[in-house]
């Protein structure tokens, strides 16, 4: 029979408690005991509304409306619909210098970008100005974020060109194919809003960061392969996105299909590109040279393919851009028909990932300024601008990384600055448009493959690397799914590989062996900590999850094979065997379950261990 603590075992039990719970110990030297209390008894729907209280309201966004006057309370709802309305009170001319002076600087380097990526989608180039121009202003509005600076971004581009092209051919049925990607736009609004309004943001935190790492840079890879064409100056090329089509595709027409001249004006630019690039990241306070370089390498690759006639000798320019402002196309959205379903699906997808770009930026910049943004209000309003957007000739636009890092370093103060590049856009789409009439499509490639590698975050993949291998599998599952199958793979791979994770880690959690640091009372992983040692006779094991029905099993055997191991130790090394075992589950225990566990590992305990004297504590 397992003894318990007494007489004889007293003095080991009060040394044992010394070391792991000195601070508990009352005036006599022993460790007081407590009863363990249940709680009180509720009502079925009481219980239910508390769950959902905790599960969707564990902020109390109410709480600011308690004991207030009804004038009160509308204002204070109409400051949590538009922000604006509560900063705008404090607003200032000099918080305006900054403003002005960020948003023209995202403005130089979002133009050309924009027209890259629009091509990107498949779509007509002015449709990337458009979704600068609308979706900017409404998030200015309602977005809580200082810093983020919206407009279309690369992946988002490439997955929804990927999904609607699988769907409709651009080439010969263009209108279609536009009114479907308006019609995904207005979907992926609507998924973003109603993850905000109905509180439902934890549903993107199922896909890891890991997996994020690596589906942007399988994301970037590829589009980066897709530049080739426009690099290249390749006619033909395949409509697939996976690695070994692209590169058979270029190889191919190696002999026929290349421009040398393209080339040249592809390399020449991406070399400048690159170069700015590191000098703005060498010196800060030189931001702006990468910022401006994108508008110059159009500026002057479009000059010179005007007085040289390049285009005539094979040089692909972008010949037309339609000039005036974004017009309506609510009544272009497919509410009716087989387009639905798919824009419906399409939208879905695309929304999610504009979602969890967006919010990862802007939770970035807003820890490095310390002040907070609402996730739930940050949904709305990139659901509204996108819904909003669908119905003026806008494709899905979210968060870019590039141009955020770029309107932070340039002393951005609020969201103002997204409003002042929405004007310069506008002004662009005004009066501008037809001088890009002789941009060769090189330079929009090469603007497009030096924003992109931005997107390869080799250093976090290497910390990944070192900290969790489970962790950098899904970074690489997710990364090589890209690549070598299609973007949408990749990211169902990457989910996938996301709820697999969480499931492994609830079903099987981490148990430690801990020791003891010497000359103090700390007790840490033994494998952490080389200097820790194991406590004669007792074996100290902490769970680093909580405990539930899918994983009760698992710890008792995992604390079974603690014991057995811990004994085989002692046998061969002669050493006192174990009498007692402290497990470690500090606010992470369900009692009666890790009760029930107990008994099961003292059942146990008499039939392998041979008798051996246990007593189990529980800390």
């Amino acid at each position: 029979m397992p003894r318990t603590v007494s007489d004889g075992g007293e003095a080991l039990d009060a040394e044992i408690a010394s070391r792991t719970s000195s601070h508990r110990r009352t005036d006599n030297g022993h460790q007081p005991g407590y009863k363990v209390g249940f709680p009180p008894k509720k009502r079925l729907i009481d219980e239910f509304t508390d769950a959902v209280k905790e599960t969707f309201f564990a902020d109390d966004p109410l709480r600011e409306y308690r004991d207030q006057p009804r004038y009160k309370k509308v204002l204070l709802g109409l400051q949590h619909i538009f922000p604006v309305l509560d900063w705008g009170r404090h607003y200032t001319f000099r918080k305006f210098r900054g403003d002005f002076i960020s948003g023209l600087t995202i403005a130089s380097l979002c133009i050309p970008q924009d027209i890259g990526y629009s091509k990107l989608a498949g779509l007509l180039p002015q449709y990337g100005l458009y979704s600068s121009f609308v979706p900017p202003l409404i998030y200015a509005l309602m977005g809580s974020s200082r810093d983020i600076a919206i407009g279309p971004v690369a992946v988002v581009s490439l997955l929804l060109g990927t999904l609607l092209q699988n769907e409709i051919d651009p080439n010969k049925n263009r209108d279609e194919y536009t009114r479907l990607a308006f019609t995904a736009t207005f979907f992926a609004g609507v998924t973003q809003a109603a993850l905000g309004f109905f509180r439902l943001g934890f549903i993107i935190e199922f896909l890891s960061h890991a997996a994020i790492i690596g589906f942007m840079a399988g994301a970037a890879i590829t589009i980066a392969l897709q530049q080739l064409k426009g690099f290249l100056g390749i006619a033909n090329f395949t409509k697939k996105t996976d690695i070994i089509s692209v590169m058979k595709s270029v190889w191919e027409n190696v002999h026929h299909g290349w421009n040398w001249q393209t080339i040249l004006i592809g390399a020449s630019f991406l070399a400048f590109l690159l170069v700015a690039k590191y000098i703005a990241k060498k010196n800060k306070k030189l931001f702006w040279v990468a910022a401006i370089a994108p508008l110059i390498s159009v500026i002057i690759s479009t000059f010179f393919v005007y007085i040289t006639r390049a285009d005539k000798h094979g040089v692909v320019i972008v010949k037309y851009i339609k000039r005036g402002i974004n017009p309506p196309s609510a009544n272009l959205i497919y509410f009716t028909g087989p387009y639905l379903t798919k824009g419906f699906r399409i939208g879905v997808v695309a929304g999610m990932i504009g979602l969890t770009e967006a919010i990862a930026i802007g939770r970035t910049f807003a820890g490095m300024k310390d002040y907070q943004i609402d996730g739930n209000k940050e949904m709305i309003a990139l659901g509204t601008m996108n819904i909003v957007g669908s119905m003026t000739s806008c494709y899905v636009a979210t968060g870019s990384f590039s141009r955020s890092a770029v309107n932070y370093m340039a002393g951005c103060q609020t969201a103002v600055s997204n409003i002042v590049m929405s004007m310069v856009v506008m002004l662009t789409l005004e009066l501008i448009t037809p001088l890009f009439k002789y941009t060769p499509n090189a330079i929009l490639a090469s603007i497009i493959i030096s924003a992109v590698l931005g997107l390869i975050d080799y250093h976090t993949a290497y910390l990944i690397w070192k900290v969790d291998k489970l962790d950098f599998l899904a970074c690489l599952g997710a990364f090589f799914g890209v690549i070598f199958s299609s973007v949408e793979y990749g990211l169902l791979i990457a989910v996938a590989i996301s709820l697999a994770k969480i499931l492994l880690q609830v079903t099987r959690p981490r148990t430690v062996l801990l020791g003891n640091l010497p000359r103090t009372t700390i007790y840490r992983n033994i494998d952490q900590y080389p200097e820790a040692t194991l406590v004669p006779g007792v074996v100290i094991v902490r769970v680093d999850s909580a405990i539930y029905f899918t994983n009760s099993n698992y710890v008792k055997d995992r604390i079974l094979r603690w014991l057995r191991d811990e004994e085989e130790r002692q046998q061969e090394q002669k050493l006192q065997k174990t009498e007692f075992l402290i497990v470690e589950l500090s606010r992470k225990g369900v009692v009666d379950l890790f009760l029930q566990i107990i008994v099961e590992i003292t059942n146990d305990m008499k039939l392998l261990a041979n008798n051996t004297d246990l007593t189990v504590q529980q800390r």
